[in-house]
């Protein structure tokens, strides 16, 4: 047998059912599935038994562990010449698997990974999402696909490795958030090539709302240094420019706010023109509007690219717009993340598992 998927799932039965269901569409026979529940108070054990006629699909539970815990469990019963990991959020198009069949025997590597798409069945945010997730306009340069801003790293939701290689560097470490750039590191550590294999793409649903969205770019920031102190030389400049965008936008949001104080300092002390002295402080009022004007002119530009390129890409405004929040959710939170990694790792010095305990390790 050439291929094993490995889908590790947590209180997920209704992906679990779509993943399963996209995966007897392949034309492509040659694989078995491998469902690992990772102690989920919502199993999907009834849903993997309906494909068991369909699919040679093999389901097991453990104990909570994480994600990369969970992977790693699954390729120990795996019998495939390559492992391929994928999240349970996923959906593949049914040449998905003749897609890396051939790039595998155009490109023979050790490890590879693809980019996600959004599917026409998404919603709104999600598109919006997706596109934040991809955009060469925020980070989706170093996350996968023709545009790349880094060497390519692959991705849990769409990778794939041969499976020797994969029990010689023991898989994922026990990191919760950033595994999967961690063991990608290590492959590239240890000699063996990595690619990306465009044509090997995968439907991804992404998160519904922002507020999971925030939580799960500002765990990527965290990551991010975590990684580089795992890996030291692996932080790059293009690393560094959610943080840099998070530090522009918070000063320009302050300029805007110095700005609409100045502007109604400068209101009321035109009322008081029986005060000479006060009302010299009316000149305060113009360097108001400029500094309000200053503040708001690159967020302004910077929300009209998005949602042009967004729109142009979805085919509608009402995704472009929310792409906007989108992309300033995706740029901050990483961002934050990033800073506050940055200053419990590196300027307090504590630990990964100390530093983070209620982020990761719950």
């Amino acid at each position: 047998m050439k291929y094993s998927f490995i889908i590790p799932v947590y209180n997920r039965p209704d992906e679990v059912d779509e993943l399963l269901a996209s995966l007897c569409e392949q034309t492509l026979k040659d694989f078995e599935v491998i469902v690992v529940e990772d102690g989920s108070s919502v199993p999907c054990h009834d849903v993997v038994e309906n494909y068991a006629g369909r699919l040679d699909v093999h389901y097991f539970l453990k104990p909570n562990s994480g994600p990369g815990q969970t992977r790693n469990y699954g390729v120990e019963r795996a019998y495939g010449e390559y492992v391929l990991i994928l999240d349970s959020d996923v959906v593949l198009p049914a040449d998905y698997l003749s897609a890396v069949e051939t790039e595998l025997t155009q490109h023979p590597c050790e490890a590879f990974g693809g980019p996600d798409r959004a599917h026409e069945s998404f919603s709104p945010m999600q598109k919006a999402i997706n596109y934040a997730m991809t955009s060469f306009f925020t980070t989706g340069g170093i996350r996968g696909g023709k545009k790349k801003m880094d060497k390519f790293y692959p991705r849990s939701f769409n990778m794939g490795v041969r499976t020797d290689i994969y029990q010689k560097l023991e898989g994922f470490s026990k990191m919760r958030f950033g595994e999967d750039i961690d063991f990608s590191t290590r492959i590239f550590e240890n000699g063996y090539k990595a690619l990306l294999f465009p044509t090997a793409w995968v439907w991804h649903k992404r998160r519904t709302d922002l507020k999971k969205f925030f939580k799960q770019v500002h765990n990527s920031g965290i990551a991010r240094i975590n990684l580089t102190k795992r890996h030291p030389g692996t932080l790059k400049l293009v690393h560094l420019l959610p943080m840099v965008f998070t530090l522009g936008v918070g000063f320009l949001l302050f300029l805007i706010l110095v700005g609409l104080l100045l502007m109604a300092w400068g209101v009321l002390v035109c009322h008081s023109t029986d005060c000479p002295i006060a009302a010299s402080f009316s000149n305060c009022s113009p360097l108001g509007g400029h500094l309000v004007c200053f503040g708001l002119l690159p967020l302004m530009l910077y929300s009209l690219i998005i949602c042009v390129d967004s729109t142009l890409q979805n085919k509608s405004l009402g995704v472009g717009l929310r792409s906007i929040a989108a992309a300033f959710v995706q740029l901050t939170g990483y961002g934050s993340g990033f800073i506050r990694a940055w200053w419990q790792r590196c300027v307090l010095g504590r630990g990964e598992f100390e530093a983070f305990k209620k982020n990761f390790y719950k």
